[in-house]
């Protein structure tokens, strides 16, 4: 039975939906400012692989991932400029265009990394009424007030009446001497107080109207609003980074329990930061290399492009939990593994069955299975269809026999856990690591060379012969001939 670490308890939990065969699961999508980034294709990975595998548990699941699309700001959730406001403003934009220009990009990125659509991806944009109708019952419960047109969270009479700061572990003490002097402070009535609704100034992009001002919503409220709107005031698991863990999730506890009396959400799950040399990866860390700059290799600390598999297959080398530090040389490292992952799920493909089955194989499905239950310990899969890789090379290099049933269920199972679950893209032919448009064309190009090969040594024209293996050695291919003919990978 799936076990997930849930925050807010600081403990492995068994999973248990609120509705039988039913789950609710909203994720904290990007704010499309700019391109994606490695850092945000950890959470997009992570919680994919979640929704795959809730999926093949059986259970029907609505996944709601947002698109911040306004009041995510500059410097804090409460002062500054919009940073999509900033950006249309700086390129002479409608901000819908920016909007809409980094959603297609982070889309396609998206597609790239095999990460699969949300069954409802809401903008902030679009739930403005809904937003002021939530900061509405907070200030109708009296945890909120009106300054100077602008609506805030009135943390101190809240948290005489609810547990503020139970998901991050702060106490108002310790919020008050880590909360930063901003401009415009003066309406609060505390530091630690924030935006559920801002005035607009008179040169801000995006505003609407509401009963208090012409003004936009926090950046904390989307979330609220658009969980409880299409989950219901109770689902059961709410992802996304790390980072966002303090003030923004803690912000929409006190904000759900304020209007509904109670938290909206069941489990709390936070995946890890990507890092450079143990600093957080982040455009406001200005140290982030883009998905795009990977797979096409252009960035300074890049050694050489990457395609999107190998950076789906070197975030799910390690346990969401832990920190990665990111270097050229790790991902080189998760290419030959996943190209070792490819060679084998290509070998098994042209497996033939046998009377009986000499290898070990026994158990593979339900190694699978625990590692998952086991709050989604990617790694430890990855570890069991490695050991059972070689058993198929024992099998493909005649060294060992295997069953025409055995066979099937270890197809299965690879299906199943590599293909389904952990969404790599094994298409099943040696060489297939390789990512590019023309792909399919490359593979053919490659077999021609060695079937001529294998026809100049069956003409015993062996200069012919060590030619082509020798130049397609030189530029990195592997060859190795089998009884069957030859296979090859890169």
């Amino acid at each position: 039975m799936l076990q997930i670490y849930n925050t807010l308890t600081r403990q492995k939990e068994y999973f248990r939906p609120l509705h039988e065969g039913h789950v609710g699961m909203y994720v904290c999508g990007p704010t499309v400012y700019g391109d994606a980034h490695l850092g945000h294709a950890r959470p997009a990975i992570t919680f994919d692989v979640l929704f795959r595998y809730l999926q093949e548990l059986g259970y029907k699941v609505r996944y709601v991932r947002n698109i911040t699309d306004v009041g995510h700001l500059e410097h804090d959730a409460d002062e500054g400029e919009d940073k999509i406001a900033k950006k249309a403003r700086l390129e002479q934009l409608e901000p819908m265009e920016v909007v809409q220009y980094y959603t297609n990009r982070y889309h396609r990125d998206m597609e790239a990394l095999n990460v699969l659509s949300p069954s409802i991806e809401p903008h902030a944009s679009g739930h403005i009424i809904e937003q002021i109708n939530f900061v509405q019952k907070i200030l109708d419960k009296g945890y909120a007030y009106v300054a100077n047109g602008s609506v805030y969270m009135d943390v101190e009479k809240y948290a005489k009446d609810f547990p503020y700061g139970k998901l991050s572990g702060r106490n108002l003490e310790q919020i008050v001497t880590e909360t930063r002097e901003l401009d415009g402070q003066a309406e609060k009535k505390h530091s630690y107080d924030f935006a559920l609704w801002k005035k607009a100034a008179p040169e801000h992009i995006m505003h609407w109207p509401s009963p208090w001002s012409e003004g936009f919503p926090g950046w904390h409220m989307e979330c609220s609003t658009m969980g409880t709107k299409y989950l219901g005031e109770e689902f059961d698991i709410h992802g996304g980074g790390m980072d966002l863990m303090f003030p923004h999730h803690e912000a929409e506890i006190a904000q759900s329990c304020a209007a509904l009396g109670h938290d909206s959400v069941r489990y709390w799950m936070h995946n890890n930061m990507i890092t450079i040399a143990g600093k957080k990866m982040g455009k406001s860390y200005h140290n982030f290399i883009t998905l795009e700059q990977f797979f096409k290799g252009e960035h300074e600390l890049l050694t050489k492009p990457f395609g999107p598999m190998t950076i789906r297959f070197f975030i799910l080398m390690a346990h969401y939990r832990s920190t990665v530090d990111f270097s050229s040389a790790a991902l080189e490292a998760a290419e030959k593994g996943f190209a070792r992952l490819q060679e084998a799920y290509a070998r098994l493909l042209k497996l033939t069955p046998a009377a009986a089955t000499s290898v070990e194989i026994k158990g593979l499905r339900e190694q699978c299975a625990e590692a998952m239950d086991d709050d989604l310990n990617t790694p430890i899969v990855l570890q069991h269809l490695f050991d059972s890789a070689k058993a198929i090379n024992t099998v493909a290099d005649s060294k060992g026999t295997i069953s025409a049933a055995d066979l099937d269920e270890l197809k299965a199972v690879w299906k199943t856990y590599a293909i389904d679950v952990l969404g790599l893209r094994l298409e099943g032919a040696a060489g297939s690591s390789l990512e590019a448009d023309g792909q399919e064309a490359y593979k053919k190009a490659i077999d021609l060379l060695l079937q001529m090969r294998l026809e100049a040594k069956q003409n015993k024209d062996w200069a012919t012969s060590d030619k082509i293996r020798n130049e397609l050695t030189a530029l990195g291919f592997t060859i190795k001939d089998t009884k069957d003919g030859f296979e090859w990978s890169l």
